[in-house]
């Protein structure tokens, strides 16, 4: 786990920390090739310089977020935002279904939208 994420991880609540440490552990061995480093304050893994997948900490739950998400056609992930985002949020670490993670873990690194370049693309996704 990145230094950085760690401290965020270590300001959490106990039971938030709790299921941070679940999600970066679980990022970091399915996706072991790609960068982790906090963006915008938050823990974020990209793929060729592409983020794919973070985790933040909301009032009342901790919130997974696949940048490409919702091509993904999986079930535990809702769409999220006006681009192709999806999210699963948890209250508590059992409710992290780690064969689900994975298996979105595995789509992230296949299915990819060009988040890298949405500002050079005048706000326009392109499919990686």
């Amino acid at each position: 786990m990145h230094d950085d994420a760690r401290a965020y991880n270590a300001r959490q609540t106990p039971d938030d920390r709790a299921i941070c440490d679940l999600l970066a552990h679980e990022i970091d061995r399915h996706l072991p090739e790609a960068e982790s480093r906090v963006w915008h304050a938050h823990p974020v893994w990209f793929l060729d310089g592409n983020p794919v997948v973070g985790y933040s900490k909301l009032k009342h739950c901790v919130r997974l977020l696949f940048w490409s998400g919702q091509s993904f056609e999986e079930p535990g992930l809702k769409k999220e935002g006006r681009f192709k985002a999806a999210e699963a949020r948890y209250t508590h670490v059992d409710q992290v279904d780690t064969d689900a993670l994975a298996r979105w873990l595995g789509k992230a690194r296949d299915i990819q939208w060009d988040y890298k370049n949405i500002v050079r693309r005048k706000g326009q996704l392109e499919r990686l």
